[in-house]
C-alpha cells in the first residue's frame, strides 16, 4: 500500500468502539477514521458529534461501499467477529476483530483461512498486551530480576449488577470467562508459553444472572509455570491485579492499567501523561531477605498496536497479534469450560 494514509472504519460504537478503538486509531500516525458503522440512532448522533471527520453510516454494508475505508475494525457483539470479518476481507479490506477471536476455534479458524484467501492482514484486538503492569513484568522476567518463575496470580475482578447487555447472555458467549478471560488467559500464553492442562470452576452466583459470573481457572504451562486466574463479576473488594512468584522475588501490583480510567476523565492518547502511573499505585518486589522496593510501571500504550497494524498493511512486518495466538488462547478458554462440566483437568490439544 505504501506510505500513504491509511483509511479505518469501525463498525460498533457501544463502549469498544467508541473508547479502546477510535480514540487510538486516530492517535497513530498514518492511520484517518474515515467511518463509523452503527444501527443505533443514539449511537450514530453520538459518533457524529465525536468524530465530525468520520462518515457515520447504519450498516456493515455502507461502510463497505466506501471507497476510504482500508480497515474494518470489528467492535460489534461477539457473535459478530467472524462473519463481519470475513465479509470484509472477501471484499477486499484488512481486517482487526475485537477479543474473542470468535465463538468457537472453527469459526476462528475459519476467519484466518478466509485472511489467506484474500491476501489481508487480519489480528486481534488484545490490547491487554500494552497494559503498563504486564510491560513491568516482561521487563522483570526478561531482565532475570525474579529468577526462575514458580507461578502467577492474575485477576479481573468487578462487582456489576445483573443487566440486559449483550456481553450478559450466552447467545454472545457473554461472562467474564470468554470477555475479561482472553485478556489474562493471552498474557499468560506470551509470557510463559503453550498450556499443557487445564482446571476450572465456573459457576453462575447473582440471582438472574444468564452467564457465568464467578471464574477460577488453574493452568498448567509445558514449561512448568502455573498460571492461577480469576474472573468475576462479584467481587466487592478486588485482590491483586499481578503476583508474579520467582525463586529470586515476588512482584505483586494492585489495580488496573490506567489507560481506560484516563480516556474516561476526558484524557487522550496524544497526552504527554497518557499511560503513566502515579508512583502511589506502582507494584513492589518482595525478596527471600525480607526486604522490598517499590518498581516503576512502564508507560502503557493501546496505540502501539495500531501502529503495529499500520505497519503490516504497508508490508512492513506481521500483524500487531497474530490471530492464531489467539485461537491458542480460545483453546484454552474452551478447555476450562469443559473442565468446569466434568470436574476434571482437560489437556489442551494443538491444532
Amino acid at each position: 500500500m505504501g506510505s500513504g494514509v491509511i483509511g479505518v472504519g469501525i463498525v460498533g460504537y457501544g463502549l469498544a468502539g467508541r473508547s479502546f478503538h477510535a480514540p487510538f486509531v486516530e492517535a497513530a500516525d498514518g492511520l484517518r477514521l474515515a467511518a463509523i458503522a452503527t444501527s443505533d440512532d443514539g449511537r450514530r448522533r453520538r459518533a457524529a458529534t465525536e468524530h465530525r471527520d468520520a462518515a457515520v453510516v447504519g450498516s456493515v454494508d455502507e461502510l463497505l461501499a466506501r471507497s476510504d475505508v482500508d480497515v474494518v475494525v470489528v467492535a460489534s457483539p461477539n457473535r459478530s467477529h467472524a462473519p463481519v470479518g470475513i465479509l470484509a476481507l472477501e471484499a477486499g479490506r484488512h481486517v482487526v476483530v475485537d477479543k474473542p477471536i470468535a465463538m468457537d476455534v472453527p469459526e476462528a479458524e475459519g476467519l484466518i483461512e478466509a485472511a489467506d484467501r484474500a491476501g489481508r492482514v487480519l489480528s486481534v484486538y488484545q490490547n491487554r498486551r500494552w497494559d503498563g503492569d504486564f510491560l513491568t513484568i516482561r521487563g522483570l522476567i526478561d531482565r532475570d530480576e525474579l529468577g526462575a518463575i514458580d507461578g502467577i496470580e492474575t485477576r479481573f475482578e468487578r462487582w456489576a449488577a445483573v443487566s440486559d447487555a449483550w456481553r450478559e447472555t450466552a447467545e454472545e458467549a457473554g461472562g467474564p470467562h470468554r470477555d475479561l478471560g482472553a485478556h489474562l488467559v493471552d498474557q499468560c500464553l506470551q509470557l510463559f508459553g503453550p498450556v499443557d492442562r487445564v482446571y476450572a470452576e465456573i459457576d453462575r452466583r447473582r440471582p438472574g444472572s444468564r452467564v457465568e459470573d464467578s471464574v477460577f481457572v488453574a493452568i498448567e504451562h509445558a514449561n512448568g509455570v502455573h498460571a492461577r486466574v480469576w474472573t468475576s463479576l462479584i467481587a466487592g473488594r478486588t485482590g491483586p491485579r499481578f503476583r508474579v512468584r520467582g525463586l529470586a522475588g515476588e512482584y505483586v501490583k494492585e489495580g488496573l492499567d490506567v489507560q481506560e480510567a484516563q480516556l474516561v476523565d476526558g484524557m487522550r492518547p496524544e497526552d504527554p501523561e497518557f499511560g503513566q502511573e502515579p508512583e502511589e499505585r506502582w507494584g513492589r518486589l518482595f525478596a527471600g531477605d525480607g526486604t522490598s522496593r517499590q518498581v516503576p510501571t512502564e508507560r502503557g500504550c493501546y496505540v502501539r498496536f495500531y501502529e503495529g497494524l499500520r505497519d503490516a498493511v504497508r508490508g512492513d512486518g506481521g500483524p500487531p497479534v497474530d490471530p492464531a495466538d489467539s485461537v491458542r488462547g480460545l483453546r484454552v478458554l474452551e478447555a476450562a469450560e469443559r473442565s468446569a462440566r466434568s470436574g476434571a483437568v482437560e489437556r489442551v490439544m494443538e491444532a
